[in-house]
């Protein structure tokens, strides 16, 4: 089967193009709505003609529109394009501010993290979402989604990652639409007692109001936090524990509602309202009900990337079966990817739940059937089983090389997991919607919740002895984007060519695999002739690491403290050996001379000229002077510094037109060394 030949698939990769052309090149909206408008009219125009011939360039021009729709639909989704955006007023000065709350994110240990939308700045209406952070305060009960505040504040924008591959927060948000963030503390906000109510803000409470009623119930807290996440698609009360544990066990997908769990829901719906096919216009009432349940449940989810992916799959899915046609699951899928990116989002393509949602249904359509013909066990238990391992394997295998490049590590246990909680699942989201069900009319037996605890208690028993497994999950392996392309090209040509022995195949296989050895050889070789001086930023210590092909020399002052901001830079550059030493005064690497200046008991005739000085643990030396006595290249200056010492260094620097580099404000500086 030829995909290409499909339009929605066409469609829908032309589309993506476009998203991608209009986010990394930023065209314009009035010239992607111009393109779009003229691709249209010529469409039109060639549609007109009576000869066949016609039909080819009204494809080419469909394409071309379908980019060009790709393109605009970002422009449209950029904030910064809205003439209301609230950036786009005075900044960054302070202003009066009303907000209204969208949504609550989970909180760390200091803070309190919400998403709200701007509706004024100084009285005037505006546009655009903002992240909002509260200092915690135990006296004070959380905001809830659709309260109102008012404060004067100002507008900051979001710290970028200070040291080399951190997770970029910033980055992530941007493609949320967020770009600014307020700071505040609850004395610095006024509540509005009446505020308007939205969809998400009555959904959010009804949530509230279930997720009450069960806690009075005696659920565990653990167990509590799992029946948020399967049912409600709410993963903020997980502990950090049990989502590692999931994570590990290679069973993290069940904790976000999905296509698995759309799935189970419209089998429900199929089963409860058969019954119904009998009455006149039963079938079309059912197909009714049941996009309207499937809905309905994506509302109550929160609706999540993978929620509206999955409730717009299975909705073409249930029109299928209500027209008793067969359909191809692989039109399905890119009808829902195509609705989802140019209707209601475009930003969602560059999600990671978003790809690897789609990664895994797709593999599954595409694997599951081969794997069947593999082995077609006569034994009923067997059968099942197989095919519960058909669907787990398929759809790790799809999503393998996105797991990979973003999360660096891959669960061996995956099939015994997904063995075990997959038959949980179906009954744990079952009896879940019946018992909120009697919870919410105050009908639920205490026996029928002891029970319910005890299996999601249960199932995360299982799932924390999988994690515990460590020989058999393999973590921190390199791997970048060339070798993401590459993976999945060796695995589209190594399905192809062991289910079709064709020449063309098994070339384009060995080619691929060449090509993924090349890129691993040459990689090898130029990180191991690298080297690198890098002075981390890390507030209250000093860190000074010298990388040295695949090994990395740290001196710091506080190891411990170093662990935690090397680990990532560990995975990306193959670091095979690590070495700690105490931090020295002077050092020559190659032809370059660093100072780290830390003691006012220096003497500074002693000192010769050198090209580096990290300034440490803010020295009290009188600093015009040193610059006189040394004459270095360039300065340096650490987390571990006062910041009025910052300043008046930077200050000094400034006077003398000499380099000056903070981290705290430009990040880790990082000296490539030829």
């Amino acid at each position: 089967m030829k995909l290409l030949d499909f339009i929605p698939i066409k469609l829908t990769l032309f589309l993506i193009f476009g998203i991608l052309a209009g986010y990394y090149f930023t065209i314009s909206l009035w010239l992607a709505a111009s393109l779009s408008c003229g691709f249209l009219v010529l469409m039109g125009i060639s549609r007109s003609g009576k000869n066949i011939l016609d039909n080819l360039p009204f494809g080419i021009l469909s394409l071309l529109c379908t980019i060009c729709l790709g393109m605009m639909s970002v422009a449209l989704a950029l904030p910064e394009n809205s003439i209301k955006y609230y950036a786009n007023f005075k900044l960054p000065t302070e202003q009066y501010l009303h907000l209204k709350i969208n949504k609550t994110l989970k909180p760390n240990s200091y803070n309190e993290r919400y998403i709200a939308s701007v509706i004024e700045v100084d009285g005037i209406a505006a546009k655009g979402r903002i992240l909002l952070i509260f200092k915690k305060d135990t006296l004070l009960t959380k905001f809830n989604v659709d309260e109102e505040i008012y404060t004067l504040s100002l507008i900051e924008e979001i710290g970028l990652p200070l040291n080399p591959y951190q997770f970029n927060y910033p980055n992530y948000l941007e493609k949320l639409g967020i770009n600014y963030q307020l700071k505040l503390n609850r004395q610095d906000c006024i509540i509005r007692k009446n505020h308007s109510s939205t969809l998400p803000g009555l959904v959010a409470a009804f949530r509230l109001k279930i997720v009450s009623g069960l806690e009075k119930l005696n659920f565990g807290k653990e167990e509590l936090g799992i029946i948020q996440a399967l049912i409600l698609g709410q993963r903020e009360e997980l502990s950090e524990e049990t989502y590692t544990s999931y994570k590990n066990a290679g069973a993290v997908h069940i904790l976000a509602v999905s296509g698995l769990h759309i799935g189970i829901v419209l089998l429900f719906c199929k089963f409860l309202l058969k019954p119904l096919e009998r009455l006149p216009g039963g079938k079309t009432l059912v197909l009714i009900l049941t996009v309207i349940i499937l809905w309905g449940y994506a509302i109550l989810a929160g609706l999540s990337p993978s929620v509206i992916r999955a409730v717009c799959m299975f909705s073409f899915v249930a029109y299928a079966l209500y027209l008793n046609r067969p359909t191809n699951t692989f039109n399905i899928l890119a009808l829902s990817m195509f609705f989802i990116l140019l209707a209601y989002d475009p930003m969602l393509l560059f999600q990671v739940g978003f790809q690897l949602s789609y990664a895994a249904v797709f593999s599954i359509f595409w694997l599951f059937p081969r794997l069947q013909q593999c082995w077609n066990p006569e034994n009923i238990l067997f059968k099942k089983c197989w095919q519960l391992a058909s669907v787990s394997l398929a759809a790790q295998i799809g999503v393998l090389p996105l797991s990979l490049y973003y999360f660096h590590q891959f669960p061996g246990l995956f099939l015994i997991s997904n063995l075990i909680i997959i038959p949980f699942l179906g009954v744990i989201l079952g009896a879940g919607f019946l018992i909120i069900v009697l919870a919410l009319l105050d009908m639920l037996p205490d026996a029928l919740a002891v029970i319910y605890n005890k299996l999601i208690n249960l199932m995360n028993l299982a799932i924390e002895w999988i994690a515990r497994q460590e020989s058999f999950i393999f973590k921190d392996i390199s791997f970048d984007s060339v070798q993401l392309v590459l993976s999945y090209l060796l695995i589209i040509t190594a399905v192809y060519s062991l289910t079709q022995k064709k020449f063309k195949n098994i070339l384009a296989l060995a080619l691929f695999v060449i090509a993924f050895q090349l890129w691993l050889i040459s990689t090898t070789i130029i990180k191991s002739r690298q080297q690198k001086i890098i002075v981390f930023h890390k507030t209250g210590t000093s860190a000074l690491l010298y990388q040295k092909g695949i090994s990395l020399e740290i001196n710091c002052s506080d190891s411990v403290s170093v662990v935690s901001l090397i680990k990532n830079l560990k995975v990306e550059e193959s670091i095979q050996k690590v070495n700690y030493k105490t931090l020295k005064n002077k050092y020559k690497i190659k032809d370059h001379d660093l100072l780290i200046l830390n003691n006012a008991q220096m003497t500074f005739h002693k000192l010769q000229k050198t090209d580096y000085v990290l300034l440490s643990n803010s020295p009290k030396v009188n600093f015009n002077r040193f610059l006189d006595s040394v004459k270095p290249k360039s300065i340096i200056a650490d987390g571990s510094n006062y910041r009025s010492d910052i300043e008046r260094w930077k200050k000094s620097c400034s006077n003398r037109n000499l380099p000056f580099y903070y981290t705290g404000e430009r990040g880790a500086f990082i000296l490539e060394i030829e």
